[in-house]
């Protein structure tokens, strides 16, 4: 498959951020893609640095090996690592958990997510998803009241209760999800945690301008980051996502074509300007 045209003046990308689900990996998946992985490694060897920034809680091991990843931002970027040390990370306040919490949506299955654990709340004979019953989890009522940096909702109703927090005293709180592609799942993030914001967290920290920022993304939560980034490189069709890209891709069995054309184009022109 033959990959979209690189811009033309060509500007070189100093930072490439990726989604993971549906972006870099399939759905679900645990592994980059051979193609891509090998294009990444070419990447890296002209300058180019590398950014996860995920709705994942923390990316599979196989993911984070064939990226090698400078930084990764989790929690739709509520947790930042830069260089693998913790940058920032944002809780929700124990008024705002509870009132997240207090949903009356009948057989939900509701999750909250700390930095270290996974806590689950399900109705009666629901099924713990394959991808969580790889992963030790605890009961929803013990997950530490000022340490959360996520909730997850799956029910067909999320969008109304995402648009009743919105309309009272929660409308700062980040909600993704609750529409394509996902409209049975809502997710909740503290003020602040979007992956926008995350991404401008990282380029700061490599003093690198937004404007040379590549970003690649599939569904809603990554539109913070497609609304700040120079370039935008949309994986599959998602109509949000039209407006924002500069360049679309099928989906991540195709983007190994497009970081490939990258890379050449970058070795034809000698690769990143090194400082000094």
């Amino acid at each position: 498959m033959s990959a979209p045209p690189l811009p033309v003046p060509f500007s070189p990308p100093r930072l490439l951020a990726f989604d993971l689900d549906g972006t870099l990996i399939i759905e679900q998946g645990l592994f980059v893609p051979d193609d891509s992985r090998a294009a990444l490694t070419r990447l890296r060897a002209q300058g180019v640095k590398v950014a996860i920034v995920t709705g994942r809680d923390q990316p599979p091991p196989g993911v984070l090996e064939a990226t090698r990843p400078d930084a990764v931002a989790t929690h739709n970027g509520g947790r930042v690592e830069i260089g693998g040390e913790l940058h920032s990370q944002l809780h929700f306040s124990s008024s705002e958990l509870e009132a997240v919490l207090a949903h009356q949506l009948g057989g939900a299955r509701v999750m909250a997510f700390t930095a270290e654990a996974v806590y689950i709340d399900t109705a009666p004979g629901m099924v713990v998803p394959d991808w969580l019953s790889r992963r030790e989890h605890f009961p929803l009522a013990q997950a530490p009241r000022q340490a959360v940096t996520k909730i997850g909702f799956y029910h067909p109703g999320v969008a109304s209760w995402r648009d009743e927090l919105r309309s009272g005293d929660y409308g700062h709180l980040v909600y993704t999800g609750a529409q394509a592609p996902y409209p049975d799942f809502l997710t909740v993030t503290p003020g602040g945690a979007d992956k926008g914001a995350a991404l401008s967290i990282i380029a700061e920290q490599f003093g690198i301008p937004l404007a040379q920022v590549t970003v690649f993304g599939d569904s809603d939560n990554d539109e913070a980051m497609f609304m700040v980034a120079g370039r935008a490189v949309q994986v599959g069709d998602l109509p949000l996502l039209r407006p924002y890209a500069h360049d679309q891709v099928p989906g991540p069995e195709a983007l190994g074509a497009y970081l490939h054309a990258l890379a050449d184009e970058l070795e034809r022109i000698g690769g990143l300007a090194r400082p000094g």
